[in-house]
């Protein structure tokens, strides 16, 4: 495994983090077990960044990753993330950014995952009704009281990651990035280059278009969060699977999967970026890991950039419910 330092943090990790949503049911029903061999199997192979909120599963999933490194703690780089709450309506998550709300939060968090601080503490979604000061200095108060080591924000704007980072420095951006959706990413990392921020880069697998293991929507299972996706639907997927078609004819060339081309070219990218591709399988995190040893020259990333342009993709990133909580 080969490692990175998150930007303005003290904290090393692995070039591939694991991201932990799938486990608690998003993509279908999640074991427990299971989910946890996976944790220490990546962990085992030098993954130390797990990404985990506590949103998925509602608490469930932070208590499965605080079981999973029972002993192992030290070792590891936590991730977790607040501000969306359930909808009392049953309609999409509602997003609290409120000063208040943030401690609560967090020692809730904490109390979940069985550990006395957090490394690395997110905000899931901006609160378009709170300043962004005012939850980041709830967050910077996290920090001086020894809960959290260090902050960032999700699905944030480049201007509210300017403002965010005048009150207290930002370790990362955690955005969606992909070859397949990566025109507001790059716009992101502009700003968080600029200020030395790392961007942690979820769903860097197009929540696993990029695979070629998804060719229509019947291969999506009954229950599974991604039926509801635009990029899924089927006036959408077959344009997409074309440009996926693209990606495997490269990966041919190159003698790795598509998932691994992907991953490699996201690695390519600069060493600010870290992405956490997700899964509930061991035989997936081998193949992820696979990516690290995946050579790409210039001309490579340029060839890959160029099989499926920025802005490519049929379908935008979320439903349109969803939407309205993204990039704020």
């Amino acid at each position: 495994m080969r490692y990175r330092t998150l930007g303005n943090s003290t904290l090393r990790v692995s070039a591939l983090g694991l991201g932990l949503m799938s486990m608690s049911g998003v993509y279908g029903k999640g074991d427990d077990a299971e989910s946890a061999g996976v944790i220490q199997h990546a962990f085992d192979l030098g993954v130390n960044l797990l990404d985990s909120s506590d949103t998925y599963g509602w608490g469930q999933n932070e208590e499965l990753l605080g079981r999973a490194l029972k002993g192992r703690r030290d070792k590891a780089v936590v991730i977790t993330k607040f501000g969306q709450v359930r909808n009392p309506a049953g309609g999409p998550n509602l997003i609290n950014g409120r000063p208040e709300y943030v401690p609560q939060a967090c020692n809730a968090s904490l109390k979940r995952l069985g550990m006395d601080v957090i490394d690395l503490y997110l905000q899931h979604r901006v609160d378009p009704s709170v300043p962004i000061e005012a939850t980041v200095g709830a967050m910077k108060r996290l920090v001086e009281q020894g809960k959290v080591r260090f902050i960032g924000l999700c699905e944030a704007r480049p201007e509210t990651i300017r403002r965010a980072h005048a009150v207290h420095p930002l370790s990362a951006v955690q955005s969606e990035y992909s070859l397949l959706y990566r025109k507001e990413a790059e716009e992101t990392r502009r700003a968080t280059r600029e200020l030395g921020i790392s961007f942690v880069a979820y769903a860097p697998l197009g929540r696993s278009l990029l695979t070629g293991q998804v060719q229509k929507p019947a291969d999506i299972p009954e229950g599974d969060r991604r039926r509801e996706h635009p990029r899924f639907k089927e006036e959408n997927l077959g344009k997409n699977v074309e440009l996926v078609h693209r990606i495997e004819a490269i990966a041919r060339e190159k003698r790795c999967t598509p998932a691994q081309l992907v991953l490699a070219w996201l690695l390519a990218q600069g060493e600010d970026v870290v992405p956490i591709p997700g899964t509930k399988r061991k035989h997936r995190v081998d193949e992820n890991l696979g990516a690290v040893d995946v050579t790409l020259d210039a001309g490579d990333v340029q060839r890959i950039s160029e099989a499926v342009p920025a802005g490519a993709a049929a379908g935008t990133r979320y439903p349109e419910a969803q939407l309205k909580a993204v990039y704020l």
